[in-house]
């Protein structure tokens, strides 16, 4: 397999060729099972577990393979082993469902990340303003998916509503089910790059997968007709190559969409509220209760839509409490791990 078709490039060639081992080969994580990973490679698929040594090594959760990853493969004659991960170029991450202040990485080294809503029951603008939060904070360029046009009496509207809530974010409304509209994600999925769907359950995405792969690869449900509700179909995130050479990662339904990351993030995905804002009287205004504020003024006025503003609010309320579980070290743990293997490597060769 040309792993360039995959995503590998100079900069990732750069941090592996600081390891200088000749057993060493260069891999991506495409699904993992339980303990062990499938993986791609030059010598095509194979199955891996992280060593013992990095299992000893790791501090945090978040330094663990997850798919998309480029790791670090060592070979014996017994086994495969991952020994490293190699520094992330973007990734999605959330609060863990089960709470706890703890990070979960849901997929790394993307290009793009899909954002799909279904154009039924499904639709919810407070959920689209978080998935649109979660894909700026990535370092990915998000994108919205309106899904299901097929089932919407008046898809423009909605189009045009949509707009108003992710400012900057590129919108395409397709039925994966009539295969219309797929077309316009080509552009985001040509030789080298990759994509992540995201979206709460029914929605579509692994229809979108199979209609993209050409074939029936994952299994599909239809979802309720009382809440447009569906079935986890898809229960792991895996990741796909694409006939155009790029690849793009399949992911169970969100139920929950707990933030990550940092407050300035907000400013972009409530890019509105931002700019509003530049013009309180106070350069650290929350637009709570301070005077002078602009965003409030606004939100008396009626310029600015309730729900919206409540929305922000509590994004801005969730994302000051990640920031007090010291975000920045979590940040920097992600590549210390690779870091340790570089210098064990650079001793293990002074000795011989």
């Amino acid at each position: 397999m040309n792993l360039e078709d995959i995503g590998w490039n100079s900069v990732f060639k750069l941090h592996f060729e600081k390891l200088e081992r000749a057993e060493l080969t260069p891999a991506r994580v495409v699904r993992q099972d339980r303990h062990r990973y499938l993986m791609f490679s030059e010598a095509g698929e194979v199955m891996a577990e992280v060593s013992g040594r990095m299992r000893h090594d790791i501090n945090r959760t978040t330094e663990f393979p997850v798919v998309g990853d480029w790791v670090v493969l060592e070979w014996t004659p017994e086994s495969v082993r991952i020994e490293a991960v190699l520094p992330r170029k973007s990734a999605i991450s959330r609060q863990m469902a089960a709470g706890g202040g703890r990070e979960q990485i849901l997929a790394a080294n993307l290009d793009t990340v899909f954002l799909v809503s279904g154009l039924d029951g499904d639709y919810n603008p407070r959920r689209i303003e978080r998935f649109v939060n979660l894909g700026w904070e990535s370092g990915a360029t998000p994108v919205l998916i309106l899904n299901k046009a097929d089932l919407s009496v008046d898809v423009e509207a909605v189009s045009r509503r949509v707009e108003e809530l992710a400012p900057g974010v590129a919108i395409h409304t397709l039925s994966a089910k009539e295969g219309t509209g797929l077309d316009a994600l080509e552009t985001y999925l040509t030789r080298g790059r990759t994509a992540v769907l995201l979206g709460s359950s029914g929605v579509g995405k692994s229809t979108i997968v199979n209609c993209l792969l050409g074939t029936d690869r994952q299994e599909v449900f239809s979802v309720r007709e009382d809440d447009s509700r569906g079935r986890h179909t898809t229960v792991r995130r895996e990741l796909f190559v694409l006939p155009s050479g790029g690849a793009i990662i399949d992911t169970p339904g969100l139920r929950e969409v707990r933030l990550w990351g940092e407050e300035e993030t907000l400013a972009t995905t409530f890019a509105d509220i931002g700019k509003l804002g530049i013009d309180c009287r106070f350069g650290d205004c929350r637009h709570d209760a301070e005077p002078g504020c602009r965003v409030l003024a606004a939100l008396e006025r009626g310029d600015l839509d309730p729900g919206r503003y409540e929305s922000y609010r509590k994004m801005q309320t969730e994302l000051e409490h990640v920031a007090s579980l010291e975000v920045p070290h979590e940040v920097r743990a992600r590549d210390r791990r690779f870091s340790k293997m570089v210098r064990n490597v650079i001793r293990e060769k002074k000795k011989e």
